[in-house]
């Protein structure tokens, strides 16, 4: 008998290590990034960068729960099954979008970081799939 898990991070089929590997891959490649332009003093850069990394994670981890709640992967016995019953998860994917669309007005209109810096930082998700997913098929060839 298959036994559902307690939560996202522990989705016992192969998808769900790849989902893990990824996320930690988009705060590496945002880092990498990050470092590149400080090592060329470029701080605005570098601090643009570091944001958009860490809000595509951050986007990254609300697009898992929100496709958690909507098929009921890991729902069993976690608060989110809870909170899906209750119709909270529409609520909860307008707050995302209404927080993305807060902390850009800050970073541009506070904190002055390039466009293109922040936009670079949220396409370390690119990278971080192609990494995660050459590392599986180079992992079932051995």
């Amino acid at each position: 008998m298959t036994t559902i898990p307690n939560s996202v991070n522990d989705i016992p089929f192969p998808q769900g290590r790849i989902v893990h590997r990824i996320e930690w891959l988009i705060l590496a490649f945002g880092i990498a990034a990050s470092a590149a332009a400080g090592l060329t003093g470029h701080w605005d850069w570098a601090a643009g960068l570091i944001t958009g990394a860490v809000g595509a994670r951050l986007n990254f981890h609300w697009m898992k729960r929100g496709v958690a709640t909507v098929t009921g992967v890991g729902m069993a016995d976690s608060p989110d099954a809870r909170t899906a019953k209750k119709g909270v998860a529409p609520a909860a994917a307008l707050i995302r979008y209404v927080l993305i669309g807060l902390g850009a007005y800050v970073i541009f209109i506070y904190l002055h970081f390039p466009l293109v810096s922040v936009v670079a930082g949220f396409c370390a998700l690119g990278p971080a799939v192609l990494a995660a997913s050459l590392w599986e098929i180079v992992q079932s060839l051995s």
